[in-house]
This record gives C-alpha cells, sequence and structure tokens, in this order.
C-alpha cells in the first residue's frame, strides 16, 4: 500500500484515542486507497476545506468508484447504517458523589450508562444524540471481531471463556473468515 512512499516517508498518523500502530492516517486513504488526491498537499486542501467528516462530525459528500487492493478495504454503506457506532466498553467507574460513567475505547464517555452494561460489552451509540440506542453482551455464543494479536481483523464466535484466579481471562473464539476493515 506504501509502496516507494513507504518506510521513513510514510505519513504519521495525529495523535488521538487509539494506538500509532492500530490507526491508518487520512492520507493514506484518501490519496492511496480511494485515489482522490495525487499528492500530500491535495489531500491536506481536501481535509482543510472539510469535505471528510468524521464520526458523523464529517463525511464524504460524494466518491467516484474507486479500486480497493491490499489488506485493508473501504465498503460503502448506507445512510442509515452512518446514524450509529459501536463501541466497545472500558470498565465502569464512579465519579464524584457516586455517579456511574463508562468510557469507551475511543474515549467517549457517558454517564448514567444502563447497569446491566459491563466491561467488555459493545454499545451502539447515536451519532446525533451520543445517546445509547442498544448493547450487547460480551458472553458465550455471540459474534466477534478480534482486534489485537496475530488474529487482528479476523471474525468468530465465543465458545469458552475461562476466568483464571489470577488477573487475566482466556476467550476461546471459533473463527471464520477475515473482517477487512
Amino acid at each position: 500500500m506504501l509502496d516507494k512512499l513507504g518506510r521513513a516517508f510514510a505519513p504519521k498518523p495525529s495523535s488521538g484515542p487509539h494506538k500509532s500502530r492500530e490507526c491508518l492516517p487520512l492520507i493514506l486513504i484518501i490519496r492511496n486507497m480511494l485515489k482522490s488526491a495525487l499528492t500530500y498537499r491535495e489531500v491536506i486542501s481536501i481535509l482543510m476545506q472539510r469535505h471528510v467528516l468524521v464520526d458523523g462530525k464529517m463525511s464524504f459528500p460524494s466518491l467516484r468508484q474507486t479500486r480497493t487492493t491490499g489488506c485493508f478495504r473501504l465498503y460503502p454503506i448506507k445512510d442509515e447504517d452512518a446514524k450509529f457506532m459501536l463501541c466497545k466498553v472500558r470498565p465502569i467507574q464512579f465519579g464524584q458523589k457516586g455517579i456511574p460513567y463508562m468510557n469507551t475505547y475511543d474515549d467517549r464517555t457517558i454517564r448514567y450508562p444502563d447497569p446491566l452494561i459491563k466491561a467488555n460489552d459493545t454499545i451502539t451509540i447515536d451519532l446525533e444524540t451520543n445517546k445509547i440506542m442498544d448493547f450487547i453482551k460480551f458472553d458465550v455464543g455471540n459474534v466477534i471481531m478480534v482486534t489485537g494479536g496475530r488474529n487482528t481483523g479476523r471474525v468468530g464466535v465465543i465458545k469458552n471463556r475461562e476466568k483464571h484466579k489470577s488477573s487475566f481471562e482466556t476467550i476461546h473464539v471459533l473463527l471464520g473468515g477475515f473482517c477487512y476493515v
């Protein structure tokens, strides 16, 4: 994906809630995958004109059909699917005066969550109101996508959860195919 522009000349991702090793800069998406710009300067021009929106705050108004090759693939989504987002829940904590709040993997903070929501569950957030629409429990039989390790990107079904006396937990997953995001 980087070809001759790779290694030392690859664009560095800007800081945000995700780790640098796990994110993909918008410059690579717009220039190399979508082929909407030829140079870094053109990509910056597109971004400064606010044609690209992220998490409902920005969007592509219209893009021509593009080819996709390589490990990462972009999938077009429908307008109704762009109105919500799935987020993984970190452990729920209590703030001042005992008010419960939860953080998600992308550093969203939501106060007064549903008491049934626990750590590692997945919530559906409405991007317009920033409210929880629904949640999916992290239980045996549910479909998951692996987000770390050598099986990153694979989709499977949870078969068994082993809770050890120490601080870690082993999840056995029946893996299917790859899901390219």
